[in-house]
Parts: C-alpha cells; sequence; structure tokens
C-alpha cells in the first residue's frame, strides 16, 4: 500500500478506487447474466462447504496476503467473504486473515529492519511516518486504524520498526479494523440474502468514510498526534 502526498497522486488514486469499484459492479453484473450458480447464494455456499476446512483456509491465506502485498483491498474480499460464509463466520475469517497478514508485516519489519521496509515502501512513505506509533501510543493507533480509508497496512510494517510487541499491536488493529470489516462483510451476507437496498447502503456507508478518511488523512494524522502529545 502506498501513501500518495501530492494532491494529483491522490486523484489518480481515487480514480483507480473508482475503476475497482465499478469493474466489480461489472463482473456481478456478467456473473449473474452468464453464471447465476455465482448469484444464487445458498447454492454457492453449499458447494463451497463441500471443500470442508479448506474454503475458510483459502479466504483467510488470501485476505493475509492482501495485507502484505496488497494486489486488491481487503474490504472487497471482506465482502466476498459475508456472500460465502455469512455474517459471523466472514467476520472471524476476514478479521483473522487481517491479523495473521499485519502480524507477518510486523514481524518481518522487527527482522529486516528499516532497509527492508524502505523496499517495500516508498523511503519518504517511511520518513513521513518515523516515530508515529510510539508517539500516537495505543488509543492514538486505535483511532488512526479505525477510520476506512487511511494507510492501515502501511502502519503494520512501520510498526514492526518501534519497540512495539507483537501482543500489544495485534489487539488494537483487531478493535480498529472489526467496525468497518464487520459492516463490509454483513453488506456481503444482505448480497446472498437479496436484500439488495439494505446491502448497497452498507457498502456507500463505507465507500464514504473510506473516501472520507483518505482525503482527510493529514487532518487526521494531526488530530491523533496532537492527542498522543
Amino acid at each position: 500500500m502506498r501513501v500518495f502526498s501530492s494532491p494529483a497522486d491522490r486523484r489518480r488514486a481515487l480514480l483507480a478506487l473508482l475503476a475497482v469499484l465499478v469493474g466489480f459492479a461489472g463482473l456481478y453484473v456478467a456473473v449473474r447474466q452468464y453464471l447465476p450458480f455465482l448469484t444464487d447464494a445458498r447454492a454457492l455456499r453449499a458447494w463451497v462447504a463441500e471443500f470442508g476446512y479448506l474454503a475458510p483456509l483459502a479466504f483467510v491465506i488470501v485476505q493475509a496476503l492482501q495485507v502484505v502485498i496488497a494486489p486488491i483491498p481487503g474490504q472487497a474480499i471482506a465482502l466476498m467473504g459475508g456472500y460465502l460464509f455469512g455474517p459471523v463466520a466472514g467476520t472471524v475469517y476476514s478479521l483473522l486473515g487481517v491479523l495473521i497478514g499485519s502480524a507477518v508485516a510486523f514481524l518481518l519489519a522487527k527482522r529486516f529492519g528499516r532497509p527492508f521496509v524502505e523496499r517495500v515502501l516508498r523511503a519518504e512513505v517511511v520518513a513521513s511516518f518515523d516515530g508515529f506509533v510510539e508517539r500516537v501510543g495505543v488509543p492514538g493507533l486505535f483511532l488512526f486504524v479505525v477510520v476506512p480509508g487511511l494507510p492501515d497496512d502501511v502502519i503494520c510494517f512501520l510498526s514492526g520498526l518501534t519497540t512495539w510487541r507483537l501482543r500489544t499491536f495485534l489487539p488494537v488493529m483487531a478493535l480498529g479494523r472489526l467496525p468497518s470489516y464487520a459492516l463490509t462483510v454483513y453488506a456481503g451476507d444482505e448480497l446472498a440474502s437479496g436484500r439488495f437496498g439494505l446491502a448497497v447502503s452498507l457498502l456507500a456507508l463505507v465507500a464514504v468514510l473510506s473516501v472520507a478518511g483518505y482525503y482527510n488523512q493529514d487532518r487526521i494524522r494531526a488530530f491523533v498526534e496532537s492527542i498522543g502529545d
């Protein structure tokens, strides 16, 4: 995950996000038209259940990988988790995957240090967040990660460069990420149940909060740091 400091970079990132959302919408329409099986949630869930523990295991692995290498948004995977596994199991699997990925990023940074992190992230990103986690402490980091749209995956790597222990870091990430992931998973379950109105409303809420968080990340960061001071 990258942090874009210039307005032009942020506009390009927003356009990319919108393109992803449009792509998912188009994919859903195409699947609904040409592959009815995939839009029959009951049949699809029954089929997934035939794989036993392998299905949730694969899902957790994919969710963990998106934290470390970030090829696709974690919220999109969480939406799929709600569709496939329901609200409770989907939330548990999503959060478990995110925490595993966060722990891997944290421990890699802790083991290989700043040179490794600067190869994964841009050097200016690392420099801009120097000391951030230790300055804001547990309450500040929670407030930062609870807002969707902020570079929380970046924080996972940078937290590994601090004196924090994993047992302190993970609970903060779990509690901070739970609200937005739970909403997205629930939206996926609503899609599976055919209640499209509520599903779209929940997704719109998460999207609005994410865009607002993204465009106001500097203000949010300054506010969090002021609390830490």
